[in-house]
């Protein structure tokens, strides 16, 4: 059984498949048809719902793509739906604010705009056009009406902030709390097949040697696409959202730790204080909806060849601590990669923590994503650039790529045409050409292989003129 909140009344879901997503109970279970299918894989923000969370005595309000969240993760959380919004016969201010602005065109978008811009107005003071529009990158709309949906963003704070959310706060978050605590033991069973949440390290251990062939699921970003578009069906699952041991993250003097059930909204402000580049790249990982359930640990265990966090943290030298039973092993990111859709999980085995190195030195650190769009696209190509400079001389420096080839790997024949070479020209040149040893690359849907490596050997030159070497630019400001 999962317990959540519907709004302010508590639900039970008993004899469910835990295969359904929470796009799918919405429309088919409680009939709430506002919430409407548009891509079905995360890319239109059309399913766009808002789940509240209990932190501490407070709420912490995320929006989410309803297309790919699975029912058994509303356990303990409040789920509010465009239908939520307008009390009586009046309309909430965010709904308000997009009648007056003449927001809605067709119509088909709004309710998932709506929604995000809910969750906006609950998680800021005032009004920013550029986070707006970050919120909004994953809403899109056919009609183009994007700058009157801007302008209603702008328009909602002009209102406080007291609705029937912020009145029942205390409320919500005392039964939120209630259920967390009351249910230990959190499953859901129908048609053959199962879903367990457990809430210790040692219980999800215990669970996957009882069933090594359950598959994790923590945002399920990609695996409700095997569900959804693929139209698998998988006969146990294992959450790792209650977890508590994975849902923290830690600093330490040499390193800081992410639990495997961090998502990147949570690792964002932690690992940009260590690597400030890294925010462009993070800010460009799907849309918010997406980086608001995905995880770090997810992006890296779906060995997916154009995951991008996998070329950064192998940039960074970052380790993963992997768990068996009660058996534990530490291993480097780079070789956690075997081949395609391979990694060197053993039976039961899973991702525990992601160990990001604290930068012992001053570094020049890059990362550049390239892609036919800004948000909510896969890269053509990733590279991520980690060098130790004294003056002009290269004294260490790890370069990685993903969706170069099959797997994210190094360019270790081009990081040895750097080594103890001064960052000139020419050096950079070699370096350039050696990428051909180093990558046999891919085409595909996104990009062939010979623009990808055309691109990839341009990326070395964008980081050569921006550390400074080129006459006519000067050193860039970006040290982790």
């Amino acid at each position: 059984m999962i317990k959540f909140l519907v709004n302010q009344v508590e639900s039970e879901v008993v004899d469910l498949d835990p295969n359904t997503t929470l796009l799918e109970y919405l429309r088919d279970h409680l009939h709430r048809c506002g919430t409407k299918e548009g891509c079905g894989t995360g890319d239109c923000g059309t399913c766009t719902v808002v789940i509240g969370q209990a932190e501490g005595d407070g709420l912490h309000y995320q929006a989410v793509n309803a297309c790919m969240t699975l029912i058994g993760s509303l356990h303990g959380k409040q789920l509010i739906t465009l239908e939520d919004l307008s009390c009586g016969d009046g309309l909430h201010p965010v709904q308000q604010a997009l009648v007056d602005c003449h927001a809605s065109q067709c119509g088909f978008c709004i309710p998932g705009v709506a929604m995000s811009l809910f969750a906006y107005r609950k998680n800021h003071q005032k009004p920013d056009r550029a986070s707006i529009i970050q919120a909004l990158e994953g809403n899109l709309c056919r009609c183009t009406g994007y700058r009157p949906m801007i302008d209603a963003a702008m328009k909602m704070f002009e209102t406080d902030d007291k609705d029937i959310f912020s009145e029942s706060k205390a409320s919500v978050t005392g039964i939120l709390n209630k259920i967390q605590r009351e249910n230990s033991q959190v499953s859901l069973k129908a048609g053959g097949k199962s879903y367990f949440a457990p809430a210790s390290i040692q219980s999800l251990s215990s669970l996957l040697l009882e069933q090594p062939r359950a598959r994790l699921v923590a945002g399920g970003t990609d695996l409700c696409l095997e569900i959804t578009q693929s139209l698998q069906e998988i006969d146990v699952l294992i959450s790792l959202e209650r977890v508590r041991e994975l849902g923290s993250i830690s600093r330490k003097k040499d390193f800081l730790e992410i639990g495997a059930a961090v998502t990147f909204s949570g690792a964002r402000q932690e690992l940009t204080a260590l690597y400030p580049h890294l925010s462009g790249l993070i800010d460009r990982l799907g849309s918010l909806q997406i980086r608001n359930t995905g995880t770090l640990a997810g992006n890296i265990a779906t060995a997916s060849a154009t995951g991008d966090m996998s070329a950064a943290l192998i940039a960074m030298g970052a380790r993963l601590r992997l768990r068996r039973g009660d058996e534990s092993r530490s291993i480097r990111v780079e070789d956690f990669f075997v081949g395609p859709k391979t990694t060197a999980l053993s039976r039961s085995e899973f991702i525990e923590q992601i160990r990001v190195p604290v930068p012992a030195n001053p570094r020049f650190f890059r990362v550049y994503k390239i892609s036919k769009r800004t948000a909510v696209d896969i890269s053509s190509t990733c590279g991520a650039f980690n060098l130790c400079l004294d003056g002009n001389v290269v004294r260490s420096v790890t370069i990685a790529f993903a969706g170069m080839a099959e797997i994210p790997k190094r360019a270790k024949h081009c990081e040895q045409e750097l080594l103890g070479q001064e960052l000139c020209e020419a050096t950079v040149k070699r370096a350039m050409q050696a990428l051909a040893q180093d990558f046999t690359a891919i085409s595909d849907v996104r990009a062939t292989a010979e623009y990808r490596l055309e691109v990839s050997r341009n990326l070395l030159r964008r980081l050569f003129i921006e550390y400074g070497c080129v006459p006519g630019h000067s050193r860039g400001s970006h040290l982790a």
